[in-house]
């Protein structure tokens, strides 16, 4: 298993493939099935190399089969915070062990770039999601932000790193 930076050579349909089907898997139930079986192949490629964000991916076996991106936090309030915006798997790899060795390696490169503290944000109806950060070292903050995904009214948690 290797965990590095994304790469010209790297795929970005085969990236984003990695977002729509980890999308489908953790947010059915969550986010209406609708939305989610509309998702268009190839939706999130080109985000994958924006330039305020740093972009990880993980392989084994020479297949990427989970990605994370991170940056400074986006949000004025916190702007001395790193922020983790995703950290997305195969659905096959989910459970695996591999999540928390991506998270510990954003969690490395953002105190790297000199952020001691770090923020994410979570579905607050997404369980698993929220069980995972809290089982390696993040606190829910009791902070929400609305949302509205596929027409339904959903809230987002804010999670900081203790």
């Amino acid at each position: 298993m290797e965990i590095r930076y994304v790469a010209q050579s790297d795929d970005p349909l085969e990236i984003s493939n990695i977002y729509e089907s980890s999308w489908k898997y953790a947010y059915k139930n969550i986010i209406p099935q609708d939305y989610l079986d509309s998702i268009p192949k190839g939706h999130w490629a080109d985000n994958i190399n924006q330039e305020s964000r740093n972009n990880l991916v993980v392989i084994e076996d020479g297949v990427i089969i989970g990605t994370a991106s991170f940056c400074k936090s986006r949000w004025e309030e916190y702007s001395d915070y790193g922020e983790i915006v995703s950290i997305y798997f195969l659905p096959e790899y989910i459970g695996k062990g591999y999540g928390s060795l991506l998270l510990k390696r954003c969690v490395e490169e953002l105190q790297q770039r000199g952020f001691d503290k770090m923020l994410l944000w979570v579905l607050e109806d997404n369980c698993r999601a929220r069980s995972f950060y809290e089982k390696n070292g993040f606190l829910c903050a009791e902070v929400f932000l609305e949302d509205n995904i596929g027409g339904k009214d959903l809230r987002e948690a804010l999670y900081l790193a203790v």
